[in-house]
């Protein structure tokens, strides 16, 4: 084993964010904490008490004064021994500071590494680990209370609750088959269908709840797309609030993607200006279309965007044959306060169209309302979970063990199996069942100093 990943040593890093600041926090996490503390200043902390005192170098030269914290294990983040010292918040200060901890005996942490020494001391579990990126990461204030609500544990308090039920009817069966002779209906006796579909409904219910925690996790990614000068600078421009894209009436203005980050009704919402879709020569211009191709690709939903005026030419026909068929299109005809249109949703078959004007903001509202319902989006209050696509795929693969055991109901040993596979994808989100390449993929996004 390497030194990097050995668990017994005491790690350093910078747990606040970088550049200047009035304070500025250097952790430690480890069996030396209280040895190097002594020497840093010049005394061993009593747990959980604030002191003011000088940070010494390992020369016995000054660095700066602040304040120290002890934190004795088992009572800490990670379940270890935690020194903390905050300091002024330049960074030649923290840097001298972390010198000082690594010449002591400490080594730099990796990515996420005093939060996966949490989740090995069983502080927290995989899912909660999980939440801590969520809470820092989170782009809106409800992705935010959503993420601190799985970090407080309601979304594994649900798994294990889960996790339970399960347990018991798998040892309900499994122990029927160890008296195969006896001359007993036990699937009958013991109400296994009923319990099966009970639990079924529990699991699809919380899947269509991570489904939610998902999107606000994620965020919905619109692109526009359409000719040139048919208004789509215009309608970022009106969405995000402030003018973020050039708007001028010169073909080919928008050469390059703009990307900006918006919200509906707290819902994270990625937006793609793209360059104009057209026959051109010039180099520039094509490197932006080529360009719109790949917002294309890697968007849920599509706002083609077309003049209101001229109505769907052979142009955009052309455009929407060519686009993924997992992509949610939008016909959005704009400029309707040239035409005397009104604002409306019109749904004829599989096509949508919504009558706009990113001039006056007419209809905006309801192309915004549809984006939501068109990504799946339902508000669930203040009680919904932050959930990742691993979760949402562990209760899908659950869901359709579930639904297996149902109808293998006749066969009690494949019932069971079905019942561990339940098991196994449920414990993988709390971290019950998981890999070392996963936890290395997990923690590896997450930021040092955490």
């Amino acid at each position: 084993m390497s030194v990097v990943n050995n668990v017994n040593d005491t790690i350093v890093a910078i747990a606040t964010a970088s550049g200047s600041a009035g304070i500025g926090i250097v952790r430690l996490s480890g069996p030396r904490c209280l040895e190097i503390a002594n020497k840093i200043i010049g005394f061993s902390p009593a747990p959980r008490h604030a002191t003011f005192t000088s940070f010494k170098y390992h020369d016995g030269s000054l660095i700066d004064d602040g304040i120290a914290i002890y934190y004795a294990n088992p009572n800490s983040y990670t379940g270890e021994d935690v020194f903390e010292l905050q300091a002024h918040g330049g960074s030649a200060v923290l840097q001298l500071i972390i010198e000082t901890c690594l010449y002591l005996g400490a080594r730099h942490a990796e990515p996420g590494e005093f939060t996966k020494r949490a989740f090995l001391n069983n502080k927290i579990d995989l899912a909660q680990a999980e939440a801590v990126a969520d809470v820092i990461s989170a782009s809106t204030v409800e992705a935010a209370r959503s993420a601190s609500l799985s970090l407080s544990g309601e979304f594994s308090k649900l798994i294990q609750s889960l996790l339970e039920s399960l347990v018991s009817l798998r040892m309900y069966i499994e122990a029927c088959l160890d008296f195969p002779e006896e001359d007993i209906d036990f699937i009958t006796l013991g109400s296994v269908s009923e319990k099966l579909a009970i639990l079924k409904s529990k699991v699809e219910k919380l899947f269509l709840q991570a489904q939610q925690g998902n999107i606000l996790r994620e965020g919905i990614h619109v692109v526009l797309v359409g000719q040139p000068n048919v208004g789509k600078s215009s309608l970022l421009n009106y969405l995000a609030g402030e003018d973020i894209a050039i708007v001028t009436n010169i073909a080919g203005t928008t050469r390059d993607s703009i990307r900006t980050l918006i919200q509906f009704n707290g819902i994270p919402i990625h937006v793609i200006d793209t360059a104009g879709l057209r026959d051109t020569d010039d180099p520039v211009e094509l490197e932006g279309i080529s360009r719109t191709w790949k917002a294309i690709h890697s968007s849920n939903i599509a706002l083609i965007i077309l003049d209101d005026y001229l109505g769907i030419t052979d142009q955009e026909e052309k455009i929407i044959e060519l686009f993924p068929s997992t992509i949610t299109k939008v016909w959005v005809h704009n400029k309707i306060d040239k035409t005397n249109s009104v604002p409306k949703i019109d749904i004829s078959g599989s096509e949508i169209h919504v009558y706009i004007s990113a001039l006056t903001g007419e209809g905006i509202s309801l192309l915004k309302d549809y984006i939501l319902k068109a990504s799946g989006w339902q508000s669930y209050g203040e009680g919904l979970f932050m959930a990742r696509t691993r979760h949402i795929d562990a209760l899908k693969s659950v869901c359709n063990a579930l639904a297996s055991a149902e109808e293998q109901i006749g066969s009690p040993e494949l019932v069971a199996e079905e019942l561990r596979q339940c098991q196994y994808h449920l414990g993988t989100i709390t971290g019950e069942f998981t890999s070392d390449e996963l936890l290395g993929e997990i923690f590896s996004k997450f930021c040092i100093g955490k």
